[in-house]
């Protein structure tokens, strides 16, 4: 109900809001008073003028809105004003048929003056004139402004799905934030919601034109039947009075709903954009003058043809004339101008303080790719790596356990055509190339045959490979090869990134995040957690050393009880990973050794483990001599692990796996270091390789 009161937006009332709540009950109040209570003939009067006014506020708004959300309020100020007029006609008719015998002035001033002035007093003109307004409404505006009503609703569901993935590509391409991907949402669902409803809104304008027809019919008939059965009227008094007071009545009704149904018109048929309905006709109209200097000549001449009222047709194309002179010397000036602007060089602005909004910010995780690639990232031309990444984010949010930020995509034109990058805060920390229209045919290490093509490697495993046609392509699969196309390959370059800076990426907004979502499940367990046991940034440490060693941290609740029976006495966030692992350890075992098979891992010789935990005791660290030698032995131990088809996996005592895992992380990344303590007592372990034997 408060959407009428938009359109009574004046300072008095802005500042009483509580009267600007009143608007919309007051109405309905007034509406079915009018149609109970009998009213006098002075109160009419204000009523039809109220409506008159009303209907011309309506198009104004309607003419002035730059899209039709900016007046989404219009199929509740549709039925409101429908209402409106009805219980007007109820409220006249009662007195037409009470008062109609006293004289053409009973239903009031304003009534009388349609009746008389507009037709001349002749209700047989009036009649016409009726049933032109009528028809005119009923016939052509309010049935075509229905007809594309009931189109755009139909459009506007149908691309519905179409605009919902045009804004999550713009959120994943980065173009967009959160915030605005869900004002985009809600601009879509309004707009469905506006379209729907005026579809069903028209009807009211219809069945208003065909209430007035019958209103009339009715109005003379029983008028005539009241003056000459109850007033003893003769039959040309009783039909001039009560046709009179009829016509005029339905004219003051008619006017405002033929101006209501312009107004449903012009919303419904515009076309949005940053400019009303005037902007668009007279910059759109009359925007080329040899349209106006065409239209004058034919003008002109048709006012020279004998018989023809000259001075209306040569004074008209005499004013065409001179719109296009104008029109032309306008645009040559606005050419002038333009052209001066471009010669001359630009003055250097004004210098002004620095602010915080001069501050940039790099994004958390970045792509940019060369012109040749903008195809595979362009929503426009229905690029595939949009979609992927999308994917790509939400598998990594179910395999690791957070949701990592946005990929911000961007066009580099310093980079290869081919070429694309990818950075983390800013830095670069993947770089590659993909051919679109091509394939990659990656040689997984054994395969048939050689293929045409350029040779490569795989950017995300390093593997050797070919990009080949696509006429090859099951050629290729036949000879044993992998093939992927190039959005693929992009996408699983920037997956197998994602993996490995896992722990860069959960910051301290993505871990409040998670004990966010864990507190809506199990509320009692963060409830002391952060920050009276332990520090959010030292959860953060620990969550970060998980993801560092290829730890999933998806069992948050198994994370969280461990930290919070260990915080309390343990402060280092090193040795509460270590526990954390500990109660880990069956997925961790399981992740590495699915379906319950055998541990087949890389063991330490005795001697060997007695001399890494002296070192660790005495904090001297490894020697130079010893560390080369177990980084050769290791490094052996591991290619024999891959050439057998095994993950290489290291079994050590536990005081000794973070030293390991520290020590052999960065040149060996896919060794995994796993204790004795992490493995369950149900998995057999057997030892395939041994170092320091």
């Amino acid at each position: 109900m408060n959407a009428l009161s938009n359109l009574f937006n004046l300072p008095g009332l802005r500042a009483a809001g509580q009267m600007k709540a009143m608007t919309g009950p007051l109405l309905i109040i007034m509406i079915l008073g009018m149609m109970i209570l009998p009213l006098p003939a002075f109160v009419l009067d204000l009523l039809f003028t109220f409506n008159i006014a009303l209907a011309i506020m309506v198009l104004l708004v309607s003419m002035y809105t730059q899209k039709a959300l900016d007046f989404a309020a219009f199929p509740a100020v549709l039925l409101f004003t429908t209402l409106l007029r009805l219980s007007l006609n109820v409220a006249s008719t009662r007195v037409v048929l009470l008062e109609g015998h006293t004289g053409p002035d009973a239903a009031g001033k304003v009534v009388e003056a349609f009746g008389h002035f507009l037709v001349g007093g002749n209700f047989a003109v009036g009649i016409v004139v009726f049933a032109i307004l009528v028809v005119i409404n009923f016939m052509v505006i309010t049935k075509g402004a229905g007809r594309i009503a009931e189109v755009g609703a139909r459009f506007m569901l149908d691309s519905m799905p179409g605009k919902q993935m045009a804004i999550d590509a713009d959120l994943n391409a980065g173009l967009i934030n959160e915030e605005g991907a869900k004002k985009r949402r809600a601009e879509v669902a309004q707009e469905s919601d506006f379209y729907g409803a005026m579809d069903g809104a028209s009807k009211f304008v219809r069945g208003d034109a065909v209430a007035g027809l019958l209103i009339m019919f009715i109005n003379v008939a029983a008028g005539m039947v009241v003056g000459m059965v109850q007033h003893d009227l003769d039959f040309g008094t009783a039909v001039h009075n009560y046709t009179l007071l009829t016509i005029g009545d339905g004219l003051v009704a008619q006017i405002p709903a033929l101006v209501i149904s312009t107004a449903a018109g012009v919303i419904v048929s515009r076309v949005s954009n940053e400019q009303d309905v005037g902007e668009q006709l007279t910059g759109q109209l009359f925007a080329n003058p040899r349209v106006l200097y065409l239209t004058a000549g034919i003008i002109g001449l048709m006012g020279i043809i004998p018989g023809m009222p000259h001075f209306a047709f040569l004074l008209l194309a005499g004013v065409l004339v001179w719109t296009g002179r104008y029109m032309s010397r306008r645009a040559a000036t606005q050419a002038q101008v333009k052209q001066r602007e471009e010669r001359t060089p630009a003055l250097a602005p004004e210098s002004t303080e620095a602010s915080w909004d001069d501050v940039t910010l790099v994004d958390p995780l970045g792509m940019e790719v060369g012109y040749r690639l903008i195809t595979l990232v362009d929503r426009a031309q229905d690029g595939e790596l949009l979609g992927r990444i999308k994917s790509i984010r939400k598998k990594v949010a179910q395999e690791i356990g957070f949701l990592v930020p946005v990929v911000h995509i961007r066009d580099n034109l310093e980079l290869k055509p081919n070429a694309y990058r990818i950075t983390l805060k800013g830095v670069e920390v993947g770089r590659g190339e993909a051919m679109p229209g091509q394939w990659m045919a990656i040689n997984p290490g054994q395969v048939s045959g050689t293929l045409p093509g350029a040779a490569t490697r795989d950017p995300a495993f390093g593997l050797p490979a070919v990009w080949i046609d696509a006429g090859i392509k099951e050629q290729a699969q036949a000879y044993g090869y992998t093939v992927v196309d190039a959005s693929t390959v992009v996408a699983t370059h920037l997956n197998h990134l994602i993996h490995m800076h896992a722990a860069e990426l959960l910051g301290r907004q993505e871990v409040q995040a998670l004990l966010d979502r864990i507190a809506k499940e199990s509320p009692k367990l963060t409830e002391d957690l952060v920050p009276k046991t332990i520090s959010l940034t030292a959860l953060q440490k620990i969550l970060q050393n998980l993801l560092d060693e290829g730890v999933p941290i998806r069992d948050m609740r198994t994370i969280l009880d461990v930290v919070a029976e260990q915080a309390p006495k343990i402060s280092d966030p090193n040795e509460l990973t270590a526990m954390v692992r500990v109660a880990l350890g069956r997925a961790i075992t399981q992740q590495l050794f699915p379906n319950n098979a055998d541990l087949q891992v890389i063991g330490l010789d005795a001697g060997l483990e007695r001399v890494l935990s002296q070192a660790l005791t005495n904090g001297g660290g490894i020697e130079p001599g010893l560390a080369d030698a177990l980084l050769q032995q290791t490094q052996g131990a591991v290619t024999r692990q891959e050439q057998m088809g095994m993950d290489p996996v290291l079994l050590v005592p536990s005081q000794l796996r973070p030293l390991m895992a520290r020590f052999l992380r960065r040149t060996m990344p896919q060794l995994r270091v796993l204790s004795h303590a992490e493995v369950p007592d149900n998995r057999n372990i057997r030892i395939t390789a041994m170092i320091g034997a």
